[in-house]
């Protein structure tokens, strides 16, 4: 079974260089011509804004989730084709995670750290077996990757962690990677989140 929908975290800034945006709207296009749902977090704002908007644009399907404390803060995005406002940020993340069958971090902050580090712990933990892809646009991510590997090289980390995500040079890369997974293996487990 292919990749049905992917999730995006992303910044709620646009970041300091447009080679930011360039790679969320692209993203949003290839998703949309590519015929993936676009699941990420309901904002309007920085990046966020431009993937769904990119993803609208193209014909694409998108589902916001977004706390409702969130509304006023990130601009809750009005014009997608699935809105849900939840309770919390754990209530937002485990629906993300549960409508995607992949995930693609593209550039962002602590939010994006978070969602990103949440998420690759629950693989660790065996809790899914959905791709990771960490899109290193400009070299954005390579001090995620650095703090990753340290874990490793100061014994906290097992080198099998370095396995549960595959770093991409940019978005062309990102699509085509999606192509090749196999999303057909599902986990029971997933319920425990």
């Amino acid at each position: 079974m292919t990749i049905a929908a992917a999730a995006v975290f992303c910044g709620s800034r646009h970041g300091n260089a447009p080679i930011y945006s360039e790679a969320a709207e692209s993203l949003g296009r290839g998703l949309a011509e590519a015929g993936i749902r676009l699941v990420y977090g309901g904002g309007a704002v920085g990046l966020m804004g431009v993937v769904a908007d990119s993803t609208l644009r193209a014909g694409g399907s998108v589902s916001g989730v977004i706390p409702n404390f969130l509304h006023n803060r990130e601009v809750m995005h009005e014009g997608v084709t699935d809105l849900i406002v939840t309770d919390s940020m754990h209530d937002r993340k485990r629906l993300m995670f549960a409508q995607a069958d992949a995930f693609l971090i593209l550039p962002g902050g602590l939010g994006t750290f978070d969602e990103f580090m949440e998420i690759l712990t629950w693989r660790q933990l065996s809790l899914h077996n959905k791709p990771i892809l960490l899109v290193n646009v400009g070299g954005w991510g390579r001090f995620i990757v650095s703090a990753l590997e340290n874990a490793v090289e100061q014994g906290f980390a097992n080198s099998s962690v370095l396995e549960l995500y595959d770093v991409v040079e940019d978005v062309p890369s990102a699509l085509e990677r999606l192509k090749l997974f196999d999303v057909s293996e599902e986990f029971e487990e997933t319920e425990r989140l």
